[in-house]
């Protein structure tokens, strides 16, 4: 296996790169150095990059890289591959891949862990690819591995125009679920419903918990909203219901009424992806293996598609920030890193 690049990026050619760096909640570029690779890494020249919400969180100092991880934004990339770690195999110096992140992907190069890397699918180009890792992952990590959603029952996704619920949207169909969704207007219910959404609730102006108790109630649901929901879910769900909160856009704090909870026999889970061991259970080889067998064939044949709202250059992260945070956006904000 080779462990050096030699095409014309060649990273030894490359000691310094273009990455953002943030200070005091300002984005600009700056040259820093390329980072090297670990035996078990991958160095990969990023086409692309996702933005996501813990990006502006970390830009206001509220949410700091996992211990050992790179300070620089960014969750999720693809790109090509321009180096190799001396134990890694399977890939191989111009593959091309897209890979789930701790932290660095607002950068021309980063290195992961090459258990964190996949393969770009046969059809996805290779910009649209850096919307995949950190949805996919997600989607999967909660709905198939902590859920458990199963034929014949019915999601709940809060955000089902997000990256994340448009992702849900098109997975939780494959496996057979009834999906209902929550958005802000008539278009993003529209794109939900376009993606295979069955049942569409403007939160605006309609009660998720009245909508969802007339169709029976939801066995699962997966929340980026957090404490303003969390009465209104416990509310929603069937018995034997599965809540999973994913995030805390609706604040970090709710009342939770346990007797409701009690009666139901139903389960609240807490769930995060970006400070997860590498290794072991729940640890990110499991759910980035779990995301290959499933989701890569999935988008291979078209079954599930990426959702790309906007993209932007490296240099305008901060109108990428700020199309994700305008809650404007439907499917994923991209930085394009590469534009050569």
């Amino acid at each position: 296996m080779r462990t050096t690049a030699t095409s014309p990026c060649d990273p030894c050619q490359h000691r310094f790169m273009r990455a953002i760096a943030c200070d005091n909640g300002e984005l600009t570029v700056a040259d820093v150095p390329t980072p090297i690779p670990a035996d078990d890494e991958i160095l990969i020249r990023v086409a692309a990059a996702g933005v996501n919400r813990a990006d502006l969180l970390q830009r206001r100092g509220l949410y700091p890289p996992p211990p050992g991880a790179s300070d620089i934004l960014g969750l999720e990339v693809s790109g090509t591959i321009a180096q190799v770690g001396a134990a890694v195999t399977g890939f191989d110096v111009g593959d091309e891949v897209c890979a789930l992140l701790a932290g660095g992907g607002y950068a021309e190069f980063v290195a992961v862990p090459a258990v964190q890397v996949l393969p770009v699918p046969v059809g996805i180009d290779l910009t649209e690819a850096a919307a995949i890792p950190e949805v996919a992952c997600t989607v999967v990590s909660n709905l198939v591995l902590t859920a458990h959603l199963a034929p014949g029952e019915t999601l709940l996704v809060h955000g089902g125009s997000s990256g994340i619920g448009t992702h849900a949207i098109q997975l939780a169909k494959h496996l057979g679920a009834t999906v209902a969704v929550t958005a802000r207007t008539q278009e993003k219910l529209d794109v939900c419903r376009a993606l295979g959404a069955d049942i569409g609730v403007n939160y605006d102006d309609e009660d998720f918990v009245g909508v969802l108790k007339a169709a029976g109630g939801a066995d699962v649901i997966l929340d980026i909203i957090g404490g303003r929901y969390l009465e209104g879910n416990v509310a929603a769900l069937k018995t034997g219901g599965r809540l999973v909160i994913i995030g805390m856009q609706g604040g970090a704090k709710g009342t939770l009424n346990i007797g409701a909870l009690l009666a139901k026999r139903a389960s609240v889970t807490g769930t995060t992806l970006r400070s997860r061991p590498t290794d072991g259970p729940g640890g990110k080889v499991e759910v980035v293996a779990a995301t290959a067998n499933l989701v890569l064939p999935l988008l291979a044949d078209g079954t599930v598609k990426p959702v790309v709202d906007s993209t932007f250059p490296l240099a305008d992260a901060a109108a990428a920030h700020a199309r994700l945070d305008s809650g404007d956006a439907i499917g994923k904000v991209l930085l394009i890193v590469d534009e050569e």
